[in-house]
This record gives C-alpha cells, sequence and structure tokens, in this order.
C-alpha cells in the first residue's frame, strides 16, 4: 500500500510510480508468455546482492533484469538483505510469538 504525504518529494512520487509501472510489464511478460509463472521477476523478488553474484544462477530472466528494473536504480538502489524466507506463509498465516495466556496470571 502507497500512502504519499506532503513530506513525500516529487522525484520520490515519480520513482514509485515508474516502479508500479514497470511491475505492471514484468506482469504482462508473464502473461504473453514471456516468463514461466514460477520463475520470472515478480516470484524471485527481492534478489539479494548474495544472489545476483552467485554462479549458479539458473533463472529464466537475466541478473540484469533481477537487479535493476529500472536504470534509475543504478544510482540509488536498496539492496535488500534477505530474499523471500517463506514465500507468502506469513502473510496467509498469523504467527504470535506471545506467550500463552495461562502465563499472564
Amino acid at each position: 500500500m502507497i500512502e504519499p504525504t506532503e513530506s513525500e518529494s516529487r522525484e520520490e512520487l515519480d520513482h514509485i510510480c515508474d516502479a508500479m509501472l514497470q511491475i505492471r510489464e514484468e506482469i504482462a511478460a508473464v502473461e504473453r508468455g514471456e516468463y514461466p509463472l514460477d520463475d520470472n521477476v515478480l516470484c524471485g523478488a527481492p534478489h539479494t546482492a548474495d544472489e545476483l553474484v552467485d554462479d549458479n544462477w539458473g533463472r529464466a530472466y537475466s541478473r540484469q533484469q533481477a537487479a535493476y528494473p529500472l536504470v534509475t536504480l543504478k544510482e540509488g538502489k536498496y539492496w535488500s538483505p534477505v530474499g523471500r524466507i517463506d514465500n507468502v506463509y506469513g502473510d496467509r498465516n498469523l504467527v504470535c510469538a506471545c506467550l500463552p495466556l495461562s502465563e499472564y496470571q
């Protein structure tokens, strides 16, 4: 979810719009059959620096597409320290690390 405020610069808002347009293009590439459903830039994101320099790059898309889907990222990319840990499990399953209720009595 994007919630721009008056504190966001026009440049930052343009970056967000560019990213959304690029994501849509990546979806369209899968729809056109250019990449398989289970091996495309969207499924592999976020790509860590370690993944990109690994000699065993066996993906259907290029390292260039993974690292810099937008030219503007070459100057100021945030490198995620981790990839997807459990895919969407955490999004679909509530996990509570709290003590059991009996411990609070």
